[in-house]
């Protein structure tokens, strides 16, 4: 799993221009695949939501727009140039002021037991030191009874396979690397999706944390999907 220094220090370097790779990289399906989480974080009807490797900030937009001013939202990510940039977007949305970005580490968050209703985290599960741990302290935040949704990259199958790793491994480095400056970021991006559980695997994985009712649907030719397990 990548070391957690390394990763802080790739985000900060590809932070001012994270956002315009992410549309261009995903042919603009992330809005798509933000919008599922969002229903699926809806669908609990949740008093607090905390947003976790929550980088830019558009998944707490997200959630905040369409959870309205009686939801608590919270954004939590480790690296603090990732949050400038989602502080910076919050100073040009009236909307979303009482959205709380703050500093937090997955491992070891800053939140007490069974605070939250929802937790999401978006392409950020992948990057974490211990995943396993970091499965366990989301277990330990939420409620008896709340969600957990991860969207994140997963392992595409049949004839689409040889395509998304033709994609990542050829097009995603070159092209992220035009578009931020920083190739080895989005080389990362390839290696890391291609270790990553794939759908079964991860279910797996959250069944070992604790979690209950976990389910998951693949989105874009099974390359994406997203989770969602219950405590």
């Amino acid at each position: 799993m990548p070391e957690a220094r390394a990763i802080e220090e790739m985000f900060g370097g590809i932070a001012p221009r994270y956002d315009l790779a992410n549309h261009v990289l995903s042919c603009g399906m992330d809005f798509g695949w933000r919008r599922q989480l969002v229903r699926a974080a809806a669908a609990a009807k949740p008093k607090t939501v905390v947003d976790l490797c929550t980088g830019s900030g558009d998944v707490a937009f997200a959630l905040k727009r369409e959870l309205g001013p009686d939801v608590e939202v919270r954004g939590l990510d480790f690296c603090a140039p990732m949050l400038a940039q989602a502080k910076r977007k919050q100073a040009a949305r009236p909307w979303a002021q009482d959205i709380i970005f703050g500093v937090g580490d997955c491992l070891s968050l800053p939140l007490a037991d069974e605070s939250a209703d929802v937790v999401t985290i978006a392409w950020g599960l992948r990057n974490l030191e211990d995943r396993a741990r970091g499965l366990r302290e989301m277990r330990r935040v939420l409620r008896p009874g709340g969600k957990l949704l991860v969207l994140d990259n997963s392992q595409p199958e049949g004839w689409t396979r040889p395509l998304c790793r033709f994609y990542l491994n050829a097009i995603v480095p070159v092209a992220g690397g035009l578009l931020t400056g920083r190739g080895g970021a989005y080389r990362y991006l390839a290696t890391s999706s291609a270790t990553f559980p794939g759908r079964a695997a991860l279910a797996e994985e959250m069944r070992a944390a604790g979690f209950a009712q976990v389910r998951h649907e693949a989105l874009a030719f099974g390359s994406v999907a997203l989770h969602e397990a219950v405590k």
